[in-house]
């Protein structure tokens, strides 16, 4: 950890179906007793109300410009200096943003979890750990189409076209070399418990007394 005080600040990205949300929950759960904060990089899409339903179709939501990296930037900034903070809603039905925020309050453990996560620069500077999580690319392909069609109500061809148009050329151009940022690669293809024990070693590493405290 940077300074005594400071909460434990952990950068966990992956392309997408790499598993990321549900290691970032499982070691939420583990350090539950010491206190945890989730800070999801899907809430900071930018709103695109000013757009039509015709041409929010036509947004490239697989590049970073589409998520507002300054404002979880400041987020994350006021959390570290103990300050509350209105973290945004996004839906993903109609890419835009509830007009409700949701109050957060800092946490001693901060997991930054997120596509982009490792790659805006001010903000993988507030990180005490960096984490890549990647995936055989046929299971990562395989859960996003899962996940898009039954908790997104997307139909199984538009899922299929943005991942050949988008989804993978944004991932080999700008998610994949973020790696090159993390202190820690992990494997999560098939063994979610080995890729969260190494992580956890890590923390352990950078905050001791964050794991004589776990659960």
């Amino acid at each position: 950890m940077s300074n005594p005080g400071q909460p434990l600040v952990v950068g966990i990205a992956g392309g997408t179906g790499s598993g990321k949300t549900v290691v970032a929950t499982n070691l939420a759960n583990r350090y539950a007793r010491i206190g945890v904060l989730i800070l999801d990089q899907d809430s900071y899409y930018r709103d695109q109300s000013h757009l039509s339903e015709a041409e929010r179709t036509l947004v490239n939501y697989d590049e970073p410009e589409v998520v507002d990296h300054p404002l979880l930037f400041h987020h994350l900034q006021q959390l570290i200096a103990s300050q509350p903070i209105q973290k945004p809603r996004y839906c993903f039905a109609t890419h835009t943003r509830d007009p409700e925020w949701e109050v957060v309050h800092p946490r001693p453990i901060i997991f930054v979890e997120g596509l982009f996560a490792l790659w805006y620069s001010p903000l993988r500077a507030l990180m005490d750990l960096k984490v890549y999580v990647e995936a055989d690319p046929d299971m990562r392909f395989i859960r996003r189409l899962r996940r898009d069609v039954l908790e997104r109500g997307r139909t199984v061809e538009s899922v299929i076209a943005q991942y050949l148009k988008t989804v993978r050329p944004m991932h080999l151009a700008h998610i994949e070399p973020t790696k090159a940022y993390a202190d820690v690669v992990v494997d999560n293809t098939e063994s979610l418990e080995q890729a969260v024990t190494l992580i956890d070693r890590a923390i352990a590493k950078r905050c001791p007394s964050c794991a004589t405290g776990r659960g």
